[in-house]
């Protein structure tokens, strides 16, 4: 189901923001931060509703912390890594500073993780995609969040072991090792479902 998830999902732009406008936004040009939040706001909204549980106000409310911080921050960005990681890796630490606050943990609500079916998909097959969603949906949202990070990154967002390691701040083996343990964590969850769920790699 994940690499389904991973598959159904339109690949990610790696980096659609060239050097001249980050260089413009370090100088404090509002049209270029404009360009970048109208770039990346959906994408930073995305991770947090995930590693916020789906509160939808909360979730906004880091996006927004986020680009206010971005626009504090650019200057700090050196280009060592993509941008899309720099990014990612502010967002990450935002959501986390965030359900530090909150001190518990909100129920991801209606929040589904598989694409758009098909046309052709019939009405029966669409149910039945959309309750196999719900389960793992729920599966993913009760893992500790850092075996659910690095599931979200990968399968959510695209990124890479090297990638997931920069946001996370670790090593390549500690991103596959948490990925290991977020995948048996995950089977053992929807073991009920044979036949139905695939772990990654």
């Amino acid at each position: 189901m994940l690499k389904q998830m991973a598959v159904t999902r339109e690949p990610p732009l790696k980096e659609p923001i060239d050097w001249q406008v980050i260089k413009a936004c370090q100088q404090g040009d509002r049209d270029a931060l404009r360009l970048l939040f109208e770039e990346y706001k959906d994408r930073v909204y995305s991770i947090a509703i995930y590693t916020i549980g789906g509160n939808e106000a909360v979730a906004a409310d880091v996006t927004q912390q986020v680009f206010l911080k971005l626009m504090t921050r650019i200057g700090q960005f050196r280009g060592d890594s993509e941008f899309t990681t720099w990014l990612y890796r502010l967002v990450v630490n935002t959501c986390l500073d965030e359900r530090r606050k909150q001190r518990r943990f909100v129920p991801l609500a209606e929040f589904n993780l598989v694409s758009k079916t098909q046309r052709d998909t019939s009405q029966a097959a669409r149910y039945a995609q959309g309750e196999l969603a719900a389960h793992v949906q729920k599966a993913i949202t009760q893992l500790k969040p850092k075996l659910r990070l690095p599931i979200l990154l990968k399968y959510i967002e695209g990124l890479s072991y090297e990638e997931i390691a920069t946001v996370l701040g670790c090593s390549k083996g500690t991103v596959g090792s948490r990925l290991n343990r977020g995948h048996k964590a995950l089977a053992k969850r929807l073991d009920w479902l044979p036949g139905q769920f695939v772990v990654g790699e």
